[in-house]
């Protein structure tokens, strides 16, 4: 069986208008020309750590291991923050140490892997001199993306390093009889993708109850067929997350809701397991209101299209 060719793997905030993205495949074509790249998204946000850190974390554990993940949504190039190479569960990256590679790190590997600083300017583009100040990407990163593609080790790319930058990422918390967790992601269709994973839940199959700000929704339902078009809807989606959605429609939009803001999941055979760990929570812009029997204010059930609850969409 052949040799599979070396695979590189980009994820950025430059967008499509600008030539950057095209400069580092350049970069890295010079170095490694061999190697197949592929475009995880250059769509995330300008500077959305998070965003980043997400699409990182549900990507790339479909691509074979051996695979160089090279991600850059970079809001401190030019100072002093490190960039780094990591080995994790068979994959390398390469990117700064925002807290951009943390999740991912995590998921792959938990606490078994390796890290450099790099500081072996052999392995970049230009010397330490000449390096520009307004793209690392271009300089650094990428060309030591194209070096691990090509069989160099990760030893050699700098000074190990014991810790990464960021977070973990937030995990659900019991309150009384609810879940509570938050919204991760907000994706192309504004679907709402909370940190809820199946086995979070006592029953994966049982019927569940999930509360943002004042609306609630029952389910989950098997596809997003399975509400009327504009409807409401809960489901399992294909990352292993509960999600919000809208029928022909965007959640985000139509209730005005978006990354960090709590969701609250109860269910008849749903009951409090052992504390799930507790982490930072984000914000929470779609505050629940409590009534005068100290539940959480019901909102609108399933069935019921949003234009008649009086969201506007």
């Amino acid at each position: 069986m052949p040799a599979r060719r070396p695979l590189i793997t980009l994820l950025t905030d430059f967008g499509s208008r600008d030539s950057y993205a095209g400069v580092l495949k350049g970069v890295i074509a010079g170095i490694c020309p061999e190697a197949a790249v592929v475009d995880l998204t250059h769509a995330v946000p300008p500077q959305d750590i998070r965003a980043g850190a997400f699409h990182l974390l549900v990507a790339c554990p479909y691509f074979p291991a051996g695979s160089v993940h090279l991600a850059v949504v970079d809001p401190g190039v030019g100072t002093d923050r490190r960039m780094i190479a990591v080995e994790a569960g068979g994959h390398r990256f390469v990117g700064p140490d925002n807290g951009l590679l943390r999740w991912i790190v995590e998921r792959l590997a938990g606490d078994s892997w390796r890290a450099v600083q790099l500081t072996e300017p052999r392995y970049w583009l230009a010397p330490a001199s000449e390096v520009s100040h307004t793209f690392h990407g271009r300089d650094i990163m990428a060309p030591v993306a194209a070096h691990l593609a090509a069989g160099v080790g990760l030893e050699q790319l700098g000074s190990p390093i014991s810790a990464l930058a960021g977070t973990p990422l937030p995990l659900p918390t019991w309150e009384g009889d609810w879940l509570r967790g938050e919204i991760l992601h907000v994706d192309h269709f504004g679907n709402a993708i909370t940190n809820i994973r199946r086995e979070h839940v006592s029953v994966p199959g049982g019927a569940l109850r999930v509360d943002i700000g004042s609306h609630s929704v029952s389910g989950p339902v098997e596809s997003y067929a399975g509400a009327g078009v504009g409807e409401l809807l809960v489901i399992w989606g294909s990352a292993g997350f509960l999600e919000l959605a809208v029928r022909e429609g965007s959640a985000a939009g139509a209730l005005g809701i978006g990354h960090g803001d709590a969701v609250l999941v109860r269910g008849a055979d749903l009951t409090p397991r052992p504390p799930l760990h507790q982490v930072e929570r984000g914000s929470q812009r779609s505050g629940f209101r409590r009534n005068d029997g100290g539940g959480l204010e019901r909102g609108r059930p399933q069935g019921t299209p949003l234009q008649d609850c009086g969201v506007s969409r």
